[in-house]
């Protein structure tokens, strides 16, 4: 078989931000109704860009999904997820509220919660092991 004529699906790299507020709550949001995993609730974050470091990805991502500035701090995760035509590597930090006020520029809606209540959210398949992590690391931030 000519290896030529398999399609490997696009491979991106997702930054995410697990991000504290002073409270010890995390900030989540929820995707726009239309399009794939609509309607979910998610960690924010986004693709990293040519050029740039995981850190800047976040940072960037955040500051444009949400207005606000974060500290990025250690790595939690790194997943691996493949949908139908693409090949995720999400890479998933612990974040440190810094400034501005969130709001939902590129989403539906925002919300601050406690760790112990992420379950009544309904998140995509690969945020479910993040939420695992987030419940076995149990950091203490303040």
């Amino acid at each position: 078989m000519n290896q030529h004529n398999i399609s490997i699906p696009p491979h991106k790299i997702i930054g995410v931000a697990i991000i504290w507020n002073e409270t010890g709550q995390i900030l989540i949001d929820r995707r726009r109704p239309i399009g794939a995993m609509g309607g979910l609730w998610e960690f924010p974050g986004g693709k990293m860009e040519p050029g740039e470091t995981i850190t800047e990805c976040i940072q960037r991502e955040i500051k444009e999904e949400l207005g606000i500035n974060i500290e990025v701090g250690e790595l939690l995760i790194t997943i691996d997820h493949t949908y139908a035509h693409l090949q995720v590597t999400l890479t998933v930090h612990h974040c440190k509220y810094v400034s501005g006020v969130p709001r939902p520029i590129e989403c539906d809606e925002i919300r601050w919660v406690n760790l112990d209540e992420l379950e009544q959210f309904e998140f995509p398949q690969a945020n479910i092991q993040i939420i695992s992590a987030l419940k076995a690391s149990r950091i203490d931030v303040s």
